[in-house]
């Protein structure tokens, strides 16, 4: 419309032609553009394919190996029990879920200070499985080029046959990740023989739920993902500084850009490095332009630089126009055994001291964790009570967990009190990983305590030699 409130307003067409000799109509939103990324080789791709293939061993190889007559990793969240290769914990363990997290949180913080997002370019689940899936599309539609003609061209009998094989072997990999997925919280044989059986609703609600997960995420999402829904790439520059090593483009030798034979002196023409083949941008999973600096979708794979290597060596060009290094290395120009010596530097060294000290004090808990839990609860319907005998009573019940592989056998007793004594069963056994719940009376003669509460504790001791001992407090009732 024009400016002067006294005219008739002029409304401009929504199109993207000039009207009139007006101004071009510039949309708000650009619809995404799928990425087609092609296949490199070169040390960092080994390295992702490295780490595929030793995460997805662990991932899907783990539920099936046994431990004893269990399942070697188990979360069963039915009977409230944790099954990690020779531990069982329970819910009061939760402690150690915490002390897990909190490694892991600095561990993350602490690789992301030295050398930027190795986490997203080689062990995120978003990345591995979407290099899984790529790698299928590559094998059944072929590389980038061959991509890009098939959704091109209309629908041929070699699009139709390629795409649906495609689809079926994604679905086969989403549902078998799927399955593992709830294996882990459902001993897997058994999850097998329900789903064979189709028995079992919430078990084929979550096997469906997470393959269809990984079937969209890794099949079509892929790099939105990274830069839209992924917080990390939003809070990742908190831990970044001038000495974490970073993807890197070498502006100062590459630019200006462009293309050449490889016989010129493109230095003489005022030329950098950079052919400009934009072959960094097409190997790209996430479709970035690394030579217009780092970016919060760059996920740090590396692939980049296996491809600017390559066309280095094919120009016999120094490699390392882009490299993982600094931006002090860049900036000034330091070299390699510079970068190393600063990586030492104060909150490495912090991040580091709090992560070994964290992670040996949980080993340590770990390893001095006592084999049986005792929880005590008052018989709230009988405080206290004068028995045959003279005697004055207090009911409790003792939870006993077992935390260990093998059937234990308890001895209760209790001290805190003159003349306390156990008027009931005073051996119990537990099976391996049970909990079991005794009712438990102890007495003392009437009137020999003052009346109140008195503290008091339960002891349990293991009747297997070398057995330990367990110590519980609780309050012994007298009344007035």
């Amino acid at each position: 419309m024009t400016s002067d409130p006294g005219k008739p307003r002029k409304i401009i067409p929504i199109t993207p032609e000039p009207q009139d000799g007006g101004p071009a109509y510039v949309p708000m939103f650009a619809s995404e553009q799928k990425v087609y990324s092609r296949s490199i080789s070169g040390v960092f791709a080994r390295w992702r394919w490295i780490m595929v293939l030793l995460t997805q061993l662990f991932f899907y190889g783990m539920p099936w190996l046994q431990w004893g007559e269990r399942q070697m990793v188990l979360f069963d969240l039915e009977a409230r029990r944790f099954y990690l290769f020779g531990l069982v914990l329970y819910p009061q363990d939760f402690i150690y879920l915490t002390g897990l997290l909190i490694i892991s949180a600095l561990a993350l913080f602490l690789f992301t200070a030295v050398a930027g997002r190795l986490w997203c370019g080689f062990s995120c689940p978003q990345t591995v499985y979407t290099e899984i899936f790529m790698w299928i599309e590559r094998k059944v539609e072929g590389d980038r080029s061959a991509r890009m003609r098939i959704d091109k061209n209309g629908w041929t009998f070699e699009k139709l046959w390629k795409k649906s094989l495609k689809q079926f072997l994604w679905i086969a990999v989403s549902l078998w990740t799927g399955f593992t997925f709830v294996g882990y919280f459902v001993p897997i044989r058994e999850l097998g023989m329900q789903l064979m059986a189709l028995q079992g609703s919430w078990q084929i609600f979550w096997v469906l739920f997470y393959g269809f997960a990984t079937y969209g995420n890794a099949g079509y999402m892929r790099d939105q993902v990274c830069k839209y829904m992924c917080p990390y790439a939003r809070f990742q520059s908190a831990m970044f500084d001038k000495d974490t090593m970073i993807v890197s483009y070498d502006a100062a030798r590459g630019e200006t850009r462009g293309p050449r034979k490889k016989e010129v002196d493109y230095k003489a023409e005022g030329l950098g490095d950079c052919i400009d083949c934009k072959l960094c941008v097409q190997v790209c999973p996430v479709g970035i332009d690394i030579r217009n600096g780092l970016q919060h979708e760059c996920i740090g794979c590396g692939l980049c630089i296996d491809a600017c290597n390559s066309v280095m060596d094919k120009m016999e060009y120094p490699r390392g126009l882009i490299r993982l290094t600094t931006q002090n290395a860049v900036a000034k120009a330091w070299k390699h055994a510079q970068v190393i010596r600063r990586i030492f530097r104060p909150r490495v060294l912090i991040y580091s001291t709090v992560l070994i000290a964290l992670s040996a004090a949980m080993i340590a808990s770990l390893v001095m964790r006592e084999p049986v839990k005792v929880d005590v609860i008052r018989d709230r319907a009988s405080l206290s009570r004068i028995v045959a005998g003279g005697k004055l009573e207090n009911v409790y019940r003792l939870q006993i967990m077992n935390a260990t592989e093998s059937e234990q056998r308890y001895r209760i007793s209790a001290v805190g009190l003159e003349h306390l004594e156990v008027a009931s069963e005073q051996e119990v056994t537990v099976s391996s990983a049970e909990t079991r719940g005794i009712a438990v009376r102890l007495q003392i003669p009437y009137g020999s305590a003052n009346p109140g509460s008195h503290t008091i504790h339960f002891n349990l001791d293991s009747v297997q030699t070398g057995g330990g001992r367990v110590s519980e407090k609780a309050v012994f009732l007298v009344p007035r």
